[in-house]
């Protein structure tokens, strides 16, 4: 009998993961099912080179129909509403019978939950005007490009990495940028400061209007927004607003399924949920990460991948297990950041590089002498460095990353002995 695994969600982790099951040796069915009516499709640019037009739908799919199609890899548009444990079926609505609101039952032998994250909403007076959008998905990114006016004001609501990145493409695109945190620094909860103050002096540069220490209390306008109004009485005028606030996992499937949740969905190293016939990957997944000696619910395109191999190999009993090493990218105006681990806790920064006034350093993050995080800007080599230092726990001298006259090379101590403990 031919046996069925099921994936829940068009995301990342199911471009890998099925990918992955093929090479993994499974000759079962394959079904994916998502949300919207498109085969899976790279989401990080959809803020920064689709918004500004650099790229184009047709670009975006992580891999073209015809690999699926040679594949006997099988999609549909639908909803899932109820996972079965006990009978191994899942209920679908839409997709075949959305027309007439009808749901159906699928079997599976195997499932996988890639179900990724939302964005997370403010609930304010006004913000059901039409202008205001939030970007997570291609729809949204259409949405705010035919809303983008030369001239114009644009208001983006939260100073994190999407906030930034749309600020960057709309500014360049002739708007008129308006930035506005409620926290005292942008990317507050992830960067030092002085990175912090490079992206303010950056983006200030770029004609981005940025107010920290300012909390929106709703929005106005006759149908469509007109202006953001703020707790401090302060207003802005908005044609367009965008609100970057977050994301939550996507995790109610998971929990009314009775998994167990905590801040996503709680998986082993092999990627397995308590129920050793479903596997989860990519943002809604909570993994123990053997680097930090923690458990982590990561956002990122790269740990969606590595988990998503995972599991694939864990439907196929191949018991893999994953130790991977966190890291992240944002690209704004000619800046490429790439983030090697997570900064959380450390006790001392060095900076590599003249951040003050140009646009290329790196920030060190230690923690006990120990490399723990790194955020490079246009500075692959370091990046690339950070990583195996982290990864391997290699042993550094922390004074010598701060003088630009020692080579990159010689930065790593000549035997380079790996620390006595890894834990986090």
């Amino acid at each position: 009998m031919t046996r069925t695994c099921i994936v829940i969600g068009a995301s990342h982790a199911a471009a890998q993961l099925t990918t992955s099951l093929r090479q993994e040796g499974w000759e079962g069915n394959i079904l994916v099912i998502g949300d919207e009516p498109h085969l899976p499709y790279h989401r990080p640019p959809l803020s920064k080179a689709f918004l500004s037009g650099e790229k184009t739908a047709e670009s975006l799919p992580i891999r073209p129909a015809a690999f699926y199609q040679k594949n006997d890899i099988q999609f549909r548009q639908g909803r899932v509403t109820a996972i079965n444990r006990d009978q191994q079926t899942l209920t679908l609505v839409g997709g075949d019978g959305e027309k007439d609101g009808k749901s159906e039952q699928l079997s599976y032998d195997k499932l996988a939950l890639c179900t990724g994250a939302r964005v997370r909403k403010v609930e304010l007076p006004g913000s059901d005007l039409n202008g205001i959008h939030y970007l997570r998905n291609m729809a949204d990114a259409e949405s705010i490009t035919a809303s983008v006016v030369d001239g114009r004001h644009a208001v983006i609501v939260g100073g994190g990495y999407i906030g930034l990145e749309t600020a960057a493409s709309l500014s360049q695109l002739g708007m008129r940028v308006t930035l506005l945190d409620r926290g005292p620094r942008l990317l507050g909860r992830v960067t030092a400061s002085e990175v912090s103050e490079f992206y303010h002096r950056v983006h200030t540069e770029g004609g981005v209007r940025i107010h920290t220490n300012i909390a929106v209390s709703g929005f106005s306008g006759n149908g469509r927004v007109q202006k953001v109004i703020c707790a401090d009485g302060a207003e802005f005028p908005a044609d367009l607003v965008v609100v970057g606030v977050g994301v939550l996992p996507n995790t109610e499937l998971a929990e009314a399924a009775g998994l167990n949740v905590d801040n996503g969905i709680m998986v082993d190293e092999h990627c397995r949920t308590s129920d050793q016939n479903i596997v989860a990957a990519g943002d809604c997944a909570n993994q123990f990460n053997s680097v930090y000696g923690c458990r982590i619910r990561l956002e990122s395109v790269p740990n969606a991948t590595e988990q998503a191999r995972v599991a694939a190999a864990s439907i196929c009993a191949q018991n893999r297990t994953s130790e991977f090493l966190p890291w992240f990218w944002s690209d704004q105006y000619d800046l490429k950041l790439q983030i090697a681990g997570l900064s959380r806790g450390y006790d001392q920064l060095v900076i590599r590089g003249d951040r003050r006034t140009g646009r290329s350093f790196a920030a060190f993050y230690f923690r006990e002498g120990r490399l723990i995080a790194a955020d490079c800007v246009n500075r692959p080599q370091e990046f690339v460095l950070s990583k195996r230092i982290i990864a391997q726990n290699l042993a550094v001298q922390p004074d010598r990353f701060a003088d630009e006259s020692v080579p990159i090379r010689e930065l790593l101590l000549a035997d380079s002995p790996a620390l006595a403990s890894a834990g986090g």
